[in-house]
C-alpha cells in the first residue's frame, strides 16, 4: 500500500490542527491565568512544571496501550479521533475557566491543566506512531515524516503569530472574552482538521503487536550511549533558554515597549523571528554546511545566539527597547541560530545512535528518539517552572483587562523582566557550548568512519 498525495495532505492538515492546539496552551497558559486572571505566577508555573514531567512519563504508557489496541479501524485511529475531541473540549473549558478566585481557579487550573495534556498525549502518541503503518518504504516514512513536521510548524506558527491580535479582535478591551472565543475557534479547527486525518489515512493490515517502550528502556540506553548523553544536555540546556524566552516576551511587549500598539509589534517580532527560523534552517545551514563542519557550525549558532540576546539587553539598557525594529534586528541573531540548531541537534542524535551500534552492537533508534521527547517535555516544564517564580520575584502584577498600561509596573520590575528574558537563556546557551565542546566527540570524520563501520559506506 503505496501513501498517497490525498494521505500525505491529510496527515499534514492533521499535524496543522494538534500543533494549533499545542502552540496555544504551551505559550499562552501562564499568560492567561496569571495576567489575566490573577494568580501567582509561581502557583502556575509548578503545575505547568508537574503536569508536562507526567505528561512526559506519561507517554511510552500511552505507547503501550496503543500497541495493544485492535479494532476494525485499526490501531491509530480510534485513538486519534477520540482524543482529539475530547483535549478539544478540556481545551476550551482551559481558556473559558469560570469566574472563581483564589483556591477555586487554582483547583480548576490544576485539574484542566492536567487533564488538557493527558489528552492531548491520547492523540498525538498515534499520530505520530501510525507512521510505519501506513507507509511502505524508509522514503515514504521519511517523507511522510517531513511533511507533518512542516506542517507542525505551520501550525505552531499561526498561533505564535497571531494570537494575540486574534484576541484583541475577538476580545475588544477583554482579553479573557477574546482568549475563550479564540479557544472556541482553535477547538472547532482542530477537530475538523483531525477528522479530515482520520477519513483519509488508510493503516496497513497487520497482525503483529507494536514494539514499544518504557522510560527505563529510554533511560537505560540514554546512559549506554555516551553521545546520545551528550546531546540529550544540551538539547536540554538550549531548549530551556528558548522556552524561557517564549514565555517571558508577551510581558516584555506589554509592558516594557507598551503603546496602544503592543500588540502589533509583539505580532511582527514573532513573524520576523518566524521566517528567520525557516531561512536559517532552509537556507544559511545548507550555504555554511558547504565550507564548514557541523560542529563548527553548531559552535557558531551558540555563539549567535547569545550575541543576539546580549545585544537585546544592551538595546533596553541604553533606551532603545521601544524601537521594535531594532529589537528584530538583534532577534534575528536568535532565530537564525535557533533554526540551525533545530537541525543539527536532530542530525547529532541520529550520528549518535550508529555511535552506539558500533560501541555496543545494539541499534536504539526509537527509544533514544523517544528521549528527544521526553527531555524537550522536562525541559519545557522547568523553563516555565523558572518563569513563574521569577515573575513574582520582581513584583510583575497581571492587569490584562483594566487598561493599564507598562506604566503600572515599577522601574525595578521592568529591569528585572529585561534581565530575565535574557540573562538566564545566556547562561544556559553557555552552559550548552561548555557541555558540548567539552563531550562532543562525533566529528564529521568519526560520522564517516562510522558509517563504514555499519555500512561499508563512506557518510558525508
Amino acid at each position: 500500500m503505496k501513501s498517497s498525495f490525498k494521505q500525505n495532505a491529510a496527515f499534514g492538515i492533521g499535524a496543522i490542527g494538534k500543533d494549533m492546539v499545542y502552540a496555544l496552551s504551551a505559550s499562552y497558559v501562564m499568560f492567561y491565568y496569571q495576567d489575566v486572571l490573577g494568580l501567582s505566577a509561581t502557583f502556575v508555573g509548578t503545575i505547568l512544571m508537574i503536569a508536562r514531567i507526567f505528561d512526559a512519563i506519561n507517554d511510552p504508557f500511552m505507547g503501550i496501550l496503543v500497541a495493544k489496541t485492535k479494532t476494525k479501524w485499526g490501531r491509530f485511529r480510534p485513538w486519534l479521533l477520540g482524543g482529539t475531541v475530547l483535549n478539544a473540549f478540556v481545551l476550551y473549558a482551559l481558556f473559558n475557566a469560570p469566574n472563581l478566585e483564589g483556591t477555586g481557579l487554582m483547583v480548576f487550573f490544576s485539574v484542566v491543566y492536567i487533564l488538557w495534556g493527558m489528552t492531548y498525549t491520547m492523540m498525538d502518541i498515534p499520530y505520530w506512531s501510525m507512521i510505519p503503518a501506513v507507509t511502505e518504504t524508509t522514503e515514504e516514512r521519511e517523507h511522510l515524516s517531513v511533511v507533518g513536521r512542516t506542517c507542525a510548524g505551520v501550525g505552531n506558527a499561526l498561533i505564535t503569530v497571531f494570537t494575540v491580535m486574534a484576541v484583541k479582535m475577538l476580545g475588544g478591551s477583554s482579553q479573557r472574552l477574546g482568549f475563550g472565543r479564540l479557544a472556541l475557534i482553535v477547538a472547532v479547527l482542530f477537530v475538523i482538521t483531525e477528522v479530515i486525518c482520520v477519513m483519509f489515512i488508510r493503516e496497513k493490515p497487520e497482525n503483529s503487536t507494536m514494539q514499544t517502550t518504557t522510560v527505563r528502556e529510554m533511560f537505560r540506553a540514554l546512559f549506554a550511549n555516551d553521545q546520545a548523553m551528550v546531546t540529550v544536555m544540551t538539547i536540554v540546556l538550549i531548549n530551556c533558554a528558548l522556552y524561557i524566552t517564549s514565555n517571558l516576551i508577551i510581558y516584555f511587549f506589554k509592558y516594557d515597549l507598551g503603546g496602544a500598539d503592543w500588540e502589533g509589534s509583539y505580532t511582527l517580532f514573532n513573524t520576523v523571528g518566524g521566517g528567520s527560523q525557516i531561512l536559517g534552517m532552509m537556507l544559511l545551514y545548507p550555504l555554511l554546511r558547504k565550507k564548514m563542519s557541523n560542529i563548527s557550525i553548531f559552535k557558531l549558532c551558540l555563539g549567535l545566539s547569545i550575541t543576539g540576546y546580549i545585544l537585546i539587553l544592551l538595546v533596553c539598557l541604553v533606551g532603545l527597547s521601544k524601537n521594535v525594529m531594532v529589537l528584530c534586528g538583534c532577534g534575528l541573531f536568535v532565530f537564525l541560530a535557533n533554526g540551525m540548531m533545530t537541525v543539527l541537534t536532530t542530525v547529532f542524535l541520529s550520528n549518535s545512535v550508529d555511535y552506539g551500534e558500533v560501541q555496543s552492537g545494539h541499534r536504539e533508534e526509537s527509544v533514544i528518539f523517544s528521549m528527544q521527547t521526553f527531555v524537550v517535555k522536562l525541559a519545557s516544564g522547568v523553563a516555565v517552572f523558572l518563569t513563574g517564580i521569577g515573575l513574582d520575584l520582581i513584583g510583575l502584577v497581571g492587569n490584562s483587562d483594566s487598561g493599564v498600561a507598562a506604566e503600572a509596573q515599577s522601574a525595578s520590575t521592568i529591569l528585572g523582566l529585561r534581565l530575565l528574558m535574557t540573562i538566564l537563556p545566556i547562561c544556559g546557551l553557555i552552559a550548552a557550548f561548555f557541555v558540548f565542546t567539552k563531550n562532543f566527540i562525533l566529528t564529521d570524520e568519526k560520522v564517516r568512519e562510522i558509517g563504514i563501520k555499519l555500512r561499508g559506506e563512506d557518510h558525508a
